[in-house]
């Protein structure tokens, strides 16, 4: 069950040098969207397409170049120095990969313990026993504190990674795909503790990934990435059944079917990614869409609401069907 608008993010944009050429290329350009208490909103979309940046610059560990966002009705891009740090227990990360985030050199209970000591939210009379009751929320036995992350299973570490972002008792968390590194089996616990903790700490998820299936399981609402922009967005249930944009159900056709109904048969788009142009000033997907006419070439379609909770950027939305069998 979600709550009152706890996140409201509104024209963030991004941008990175293009090589020597002088140029910078946008990331996120203009995405704007919201996340209510206990809700969980999704990002997907092909590699490049900005996710990740989305989730680094709610987090605050990049700088949005252009945008605003709020955090509980506070300017949250405002804050900076001892203010940024108080706030900033309230959203926390979990990376893609748990033995890579962690330090290999210290162990597990320092590492869990560290976000309390820097935010200074219990005494050393407590640490020991805070941390000990981090492990056992995760499902890990603390005796697990003593030792290092080398000695534990991809699952395990990505456990211990929870705990510790878990640590300051946020209201946000950022899991950027945080099962894509895990094996299947391993990957389903994982994200059955994630919706226990959800349900048990009235947690809210911004959750990023590329797998459908997963996505369509965890999340409230889904927005679709293409080239740092949102070309749909939706309830979950209701964009993976009904897509409206092309590029939508292009991502649902990858995903191989399993019975009737489900896709049979990949939708295939031509080329690249790529930007228009001065010469083609239309639509990004255009180049690569098989439903794109004229139009789409010299415009640019607005991200509008098709039916109600539903946006896409698309001017003849629904009309590419997902084949089924």
């Amino acid at each position: 069950m979600t709550g009152r608008e706890l996140l409201e993010a509104r024209d963030l944009r991004k941008t990175y040098p293009a090589g020597r050429t002088g140029k910078r290329v946008a990331a996120v350009d203009r995405v704007s969207f919201r996340i209510d208490t206990g809700e969980t909103v999704a990002f997907v979309g092909e590699s490049g397409s900005g996710k990740t940046t989305i989730g680094r610059l709610v987090a605050r560990l990049e700088t949005a170049d252009a945008g605003s966002i709020r955090f509980d009705g506070e300017d949250w891009l405002a804050l900076s120095g001892e203010a940024l740090r108080r706030k900033r227990r309230h959203v926390q990360i979990v990376f893609q990969d748990p033995q890579t985030s962690l330090n290999p050199r210290m162990r597990v209970g320092d590492q869990v313990a560290e976000p309390l000591r820097v935010q200074k939210l219990v005494g050393r009379r407590e640490l020991e026993d805070r941390v000990a009751a981090l492990l056992r929320e995760v499902g890990l036995d603390p005796a697990a504190s003593a030792r290092f992350p080398s000695e534990f299973s991809g699952g395990q570490r990505q456990r211990i990674a929870i705990a510790r972002a878990l640590a300051t008792r946020p209201r946000l968390l950022v899991c950027d795909e945080p099962v894509s590194a895990l094996d299947a089996s391993v990957a389903a616990q994982i994200i059955n503790l994630l919706l226990d903790l959800q349900r048990d700490l009235g947690l809210a998820y911004l959750f990023i990934s590329h797998d459908l299936p997963l996505v369509s399981r965890v999340a409230d609402r889904v927005a679709v990435l293409y080239l740092g922009r949102i070309v749909e967005e939706g309830p979950a249930a209701t964009l993976i059944a009904r897509p409206l944009h092309p590029y939508t159900a292009a991502l649902i056709s990858s995903v191989p079917g399993h019975g009737p109904g489900e896709p049979a048969a990949r939708i295939a788009l031509a080329g690249e990614p790529g930007r228009g142009t001065a010469e083609n000033p239309g639509c990004d997907f255009a180049p690569r869409c098989p439903i794109a006419r004229p139009r789409c070439r010299v415009e640019v379609p607005p991200l509008a609401k098709i039916f109600p909770g539903s946006r896409a950027a698309c001017f003849y939305p629904g009309e590419l069907r997902v084949p089924t069998l």
